[in-house]
C-alpha cells in the first residue's frame, strides 16, 4: 500500500495549537500554585514575593490563552476545509456516518475506519466542547480578574452569580483541562500507531499521509 503526503494543518492552526498547549501549562502550574503555595508567600530579608510574581505569569498567560482561543475562532470560520467547524461536527450525513464508525473502531468492534485529512467526528465534538469550556474559563477569569468593570461583571454574573462562585468553576475547569490532555495524548498515540497516518508529526509540520485510496 503507497501513502501520499497532503497539507492538513496551516501554519495558524499549529501555532494555535502549541501557543494553547503552552498557555494551559503555565495557567494550571501557576493556579496550583496561588491555590496553594508551596513555598513561603514571602521570602524574608528580600524584595521577592512569589505568589504576586505567579499570579502576574498567571494573567500573562491568561491573555495569551485568551488570544489562541480568538485565533481558533477565526479558524472555525475561515481557516483551510479540515479547520472549519463543518468538517468534524455531527451537522452532515458523512460525519454523522463517521462518528459511529470512530465509536466502532475505538471500542474494538470493528477494524477499518474513514480515512479523513482532518479530524475525525468525536474528535471535533471533543475540540468544540472544549473550546467553548475555554471560553467560560476566559469569562469567569476576566470576572475575577476585572471585577470593576461592567462587561466582565455583567457576563460574570449572568453567568456565575458571584465571584465566589466563579472562582470555584474556574478550578473546576482546571481539571477539566488535565483530564482532557491526558486523554488527547492517549488517543492521539492510539491512532499514530494504528492509523500510521504521521497525525503526530502532522502538528509539527501540517501533512499527513494517507493511502491512495484516500
Amino acid at each position: 500500500m503507497f501513502y501520499e503526503r497532503h497539507q492538513a494543518w496551516s501554519v495558524l492552526l499549529r501555532l494555535f495549537h502549541w501557543t494553547f498547549v503552552l498557555s494551559i501549562v503555565t495557567l494550571v502550574t501557576t493556579g496550583l500554585y496561588i491555590h496553594f503555595p508551596w513555598t513561603n508567600s514571602m521570602v524574608i530579608g528580600n524584595s521577592y514575593f512569589p505568589v504576586a510574581t505567579m499570579r502576574y505569569i498567571h494573567f500573562v498567560a491568561g491573555f495569551v490563552f485568551t488570544a489562541a482561543l480568538l485565533v481558533r475562532m477565526y479558524l472555525l470560520l475561515f481557516g483551510n476545509a479540515q479547520e472549519r467547524f463543518w468538517d468534524f461536527l455531527p451537522i452532515t450525513p458523512r460525519n454523522i456516518k463517521n462518528l459511529f464508525k470512530t465509536l466502532g473502531r475505538y471500542l474494538y468492534l470493528n477494524v477499518g475506519h474513514e480515512r479523513r485529512l482532518g479530524h475525525n467526528t468525536l474528535a471535533g465534538i471533543a475540540y468544540f466542547l472544549t473550546f467553548l469550556v475555554a471560553a467560560v474559563q476566559v469569562v469567569s477569569g476576566f470576572f475575577m480578574l476585572y471585577p470593576e468593570s461592567a462587561f466582565w461583571q455583567k457576563w460574570g454574573t449572568m453567568l456565575f452569580v458571584s465571584q465566589q462562585q466563579g472562582r470555584g468553576i474556574h478550578y473546576l475547569i482546571m481539571w477539566y483541562f488535565g483530564i482532557f490532555a491526558a486523554i488527547h495524548i492517549y488517543i492521539v498515540v492510539w491512532n499514530d500507531i494504528f492509523s500510521r497516518n504521521g497525525l503526530i508529526s502532522s502538528i509539527f509540520s501540517g501533512g499527513k499521509y494517507l493511502s491512495e485510496e484516500y
